[in-house]
């Protein structure tokens, strides 16, 4: 989200569900311990994590360094001594750069969908980070609502638009990469000085810009167009069931897919194996919506009545390649800073 993105169900520390008592993995005997390591925003039902415990005998521990990049940072830190035996939430921005640090072992979930790390990562849920815009602000007002990236940077938008720093914020990054797929290396530089001087207001984290500045959510604050999710609207709904006032401009999204693997030099490896299976069976992939505010990665996956109506994802996302990311995000961050920060 990512992980400080779209709703506030987020899980700290560590957590251990049930007694913590393990057998060293002497002999050929396997851990009865399985260490999951999460970005902070994890979170599932109530029951699926118990029923996963209950039916392979595997006591977890949830273990959370922070969002995806700090995730990935730990894991690579911790590769001669890794946190856990399996992780999940490393996203397409920092998928490449797990891949290359070689802090993963080769393995395929039987039911996974075909990806660009196949060998080593599975993908599991995917969400669309786009600017969300409040319908009924335009309606009063009688202005057009943009589009596209290039409308966001149109003077008939001025000091309408609160975006997350990408240096701080998984849905920032995101957006950051949104501008360099859409306007390329020769244009993405100056479209963030037209922003910019059209008085874009950036923010550290999500829930600032989604809750605090944004006019269509709970902080009704001054600002009709702030980056977000195109699942936010779902969370807007009222309670009788009508259209919310929000949606989301499905011409601005840059999609992001998470994924989950087996750890290299992981004590307990089936236990990781079936964990990854487990996150693609039928009843966590349907969990997902509710919990993580992410899409199933699988077809047929029946979605929410809110999601159904209105958090459609987008048919064309903006997306860049994960080897491209890896080799650019610093360099990318560190330029859009002194473009916008100074």
């Amino acid at each position: 989200m990512t992980a400080s993105r779209r709703v506030a169900v987020v899980l700290t520390g560590a957590l251990a569900l049930g007694a913590c008592s393990a057998t060293t993995d002497t002999g050929g005997e396997q851990d009865d311990v399985l260490r999951v390591v999460t970005h902070d925003s994890f979170h599932l039902s109530d029951g699926l994590l118990a029923d996963f415990e209950e039916r392979t005998g595997y006591t977890v521990e949830h273990i959370t360094p922070g969002d995806a990049g700090a995730l990935v940072n730990q894991l690579v830190l911790t590769r001669d001594n890794p946190l856990g035996d399996v992780v999940y939430g490393i996203d397409n921005s920092f998928a490449a750069r797990a891949v290359e640090e070689d802090v993963l072992e080769p393995y395929r979930s039987p039911d996974a969908v075909e990806t660009a790390f196949d060998d080593a990562l599975t993908a599991v849920d995917f969400g669309d980070v786009c600017v969300n815009v409040d319908h009924e602000w335009f309606a009063a007002e009688g202005v057009p609502e943009p589009e596209t990236l290039a409308d966001l940077a149109d003077p008939a938008y001025a000091d309408l638009l609160v975006v997350t720093n990408p240096a701080t914020s998984s849905p920032g990054l995101a957006f950051l990469l949104a501008t360099v797929a859409a306007f390329g290396e020769d244009g993405w530089e100056d479209y963030w000085r037209d922003l910019t001087a059209n008085g874009v207001r950036v923010v550290e984290g999500w829930s600032d810009a989604y809750y605090v500045d944004f006019s269509g959510s709970e902080g009704a604050g001054p600002r009709p167009l702030a980056l977000s999710y195109s699942s936010s609207p779902a969370a807007e709904v009222p309670e009788d069931g009508s259209a919310p006032r929000t949606g989301a401009l499905l011409d601005t999204c840059f999609r992001q897919t998470e994924y989950a693997g087996v750890l290299r030099g992981a004590r307990n490896v089936e236990g990781a194996q079936e964990f990854v299976d487990f996150l693609l069976s039928p009843d966590v992939q349907a969990d997902i919506p509710g919990s993580m505010y992410m899409y199933p990665v699988l077809q047929g996956i029946e979605l929410p009545a809110e999601w159904a109506a209105h958090a459609p994802a987008s048919d064309a996302p903006h997306e860049l390649a994960p080897e491209e990311i890896t080799e650019n995000r610093d360099r990318w961050v560190e330029t859009w800073t002194e473009i916008v920060v100074g």
